[in-house]
């Protein structure tokens, strides 16, 4: 499979979101080449702020791998993770993160910060940006278009 394939994934999560009026973020965490988690932004449905869709694709691949550490294991998320988001991807020990669209309000990876190139962390993460930029780009504006 390619990045296109998984992030396609991920955006059909995106879509979830934004029909529960949700920020359309999705997420699809993957191992062997195969997707184990799949999740979608639930912030206002829980009422719970850390409820992103990264944190829940993190918790449900602990689960079904029953280790809180998973190395070989990549994600894949429609928007570029906040400063929470990245620290999980940092503590989860995962080794690769790719993301559709920068988020120039919120972005942690290279927008306004770059938490994942920091030298004095114990643990490095791979990135890759832009896989479909314009899709991942385009659902987030649809939703705040709506909004107004």
């Amino acid at each position: 499979m390619n990045p296109e394939y998984f992030m396609r994934e991920a955006l059909k999560e995106a879509e979830k979101a934004f029909s529960m009026g949700e920020v359309p973020v999705g997420a699809v965490l993957v191992r062997n080449n195969a997707i184990i988690a799949r999740g979608h932004n639930l912030k206002e449905t829980t009422k719970n702020p850390i409820k992103h869709a990264e944190i829940i694709v993190i918790e449900r691949a602990a689960q079904v791998i029953g280790d809180w550490r998973l190395s070989g294991c990549e994600l894949y998320v429609t928007l570029e993770p906040c400063i929470m988001c990245c620290g999980a991807i940092i503590q989860a020990r995962l080794d690769k993160l790719f993301f559709g669209a920068v988020d120039p309000k919120a972005g942690a990876v290279m927008s306004l910060y770059r938490i994942l190139d920091d030298d004095r962390l114990n643990h490095k993460v791979e990135y890759a940006y832009g896989i479909l930029e314009t899709e991942c780009s385009d659902i987030i504006k649809r939703f705040f278009q709506k909004l107004r």
